[in-house]
This record gives structure tokens, sequence and C-alpha cells, in this order.
């Protein structure tokens, strides 16, 4: 799963805005927008969900689940746990 906090941190370390990832997700900007405000993880249809994590991969962004350690090299920011 994503949370709309990961997507909206996605996009910025990316550097782009919500037309952009439409464009290479192939999804509506409304549909990011939705995406983007929800609160939590993210909900939509397996087939939206998959676009934004393709598109995010491609652009060269790794999601990092919890409890997940990174696949990835270079530099990168993750949350704790809050005390």
């Amino acid at each position: 799963m994503i949370t709309a906090a990961q997507l909206r941190a996605a996009r910025v370390l990316l550097g782009i805005d919500q037309r952009q990832l439409a464009t290479l997700s192939g999804l509506s900007v409304p549909t990011i927008q939705r995406m983007e405000s929800s609160h939590g993880n993210v909900r939509g249809v397996v087939g939206t969900l998959t676009k934004i994590i393709e598109a995010l991969d491609t652009a060269g962004l790794e999601l990092i689940g919890n409890e997940h350690p990174s696949q990835g090299r270079g530099r990168g920011v993750r949350l704790k746990e809050p005390q």
C-alpha cells in the first residue's frame, strides 16, 4: 500500500507536479488529486494504484514499505515511528 503522504512526498522528491504525474501514469489530474487528499492509505482500484507505483518506479523512485529495507542505493528519507 501507499499512503497519501508518501505519494505527495514522492512527487516532491522527483520534482514533478500533479499534472506531470498524471501524464507519467496515464491517469487524470483529478484522480491524482483525490489520491493525494485521502487520509492514510490511498484507496482505489488496484489497476490505478499499480499505474502510480509503476510510474514512480520508472521515474526513479523507490517506495519503501513499513518494516521493509530499501533495495536501492543513494540518499532518501524515511519516517520514524512516533515516540
